[in-house]
């Protein structure tokens, strides 16, 4: 009899493994093709381990205290690499999709771990839904939001004006003309771009940090 809890135990957990790795690896893969910090294999990862914690859990505390305890200090684990996939510089922040998403795979796995696998599979469907199709409305709205013209001062160089082009052109805006002039001792660059502004702001940064940009402004 015991023989067989214990190989019921195990085909549930395998069971409860082996979805995990289903769920979070579809999520992970759509957050890997779109170049995201957290990945693939992250999102599998923390699945599995949630599963693995709350089902072990489940198993050994017997009715004898609280098994959501393990699920509070999941939620409180999961933030802490949430919180490592945010980035924020000069103004900009990035990354937040990323630590949301990682924060609803922790919950995927715990409600596989407990046993709730259509609301597991259900809860996946729906951030499938929410990353995919939502992101391209996002884009589509973003591109029409803003207009601004980026000034661009750097010391001259033979490829500089074809370096920054590329890194606009590579930020996700819509590239409407671009102009160029010598002023003194610098190159003048006019990018007029259209965009949303926290994609504005992601170029701004960029920008800045590339070695031959002194300086970089903006108007609309």
């Amino acid at each position: 009899m015991l023989r067989q809890i214990v190989d019921i135990f195990k085909l549930e957990l395998m069971l409860q493994l082996g979805l995990a790795s289903l769920l979070g690896g579809a999520i992970g893969l759509e957050r890997e093709l779109g170049g995201k910090p957290a990945g693939l294999r992250t999102n599998i990862l923390i699945c599995i381990g949630s599963v693995l914690y709350t089902h072990l859990s489940i198993a050994m505390v017997g009715g004898a205290t609280d098994p959501t305890r393990v699920a509070g200090q999941i939620v409180t684990g999961v933030g802490f690499i949430g919180a490592g996939t945010i980035l924020h510089a000069r103004g900009a922040v990035v990354g937040l999709t990323s630590a949301a998403t990682i924060w609803v795979v922790a919950a995927i796995g715990v409600a596989l771990g407990s046993g709730f696998y259509l609301e597991g599979i259900g809860t996946t469907l729906v951030v499938l839904a929410v990353l995919a199709g939502l992101g391209r409305a996002e884009k589509l709205v973003q591109r029409q939001s803003m207009r601004s013209m980026i000034n661009v001062h750097a010391r001259p160089g033979p490829t500089v004006l074809e370096d920054l082009e590329t890194l606009v052109r590579r930020a996700g805006v819509d590239v409407i003309g671009v102009a160029s002039r010598q002023e003194n001792v610098d190159l003048v660059i006019e990018f007029d771009t259209r965009g949303s502004k926290r994609l504005h702001d992601q170029l701004m940064i960029t920008l800045l940090h590339h070695d031959h940009v002194r300086t970089v402004s903006t108007g609309e």
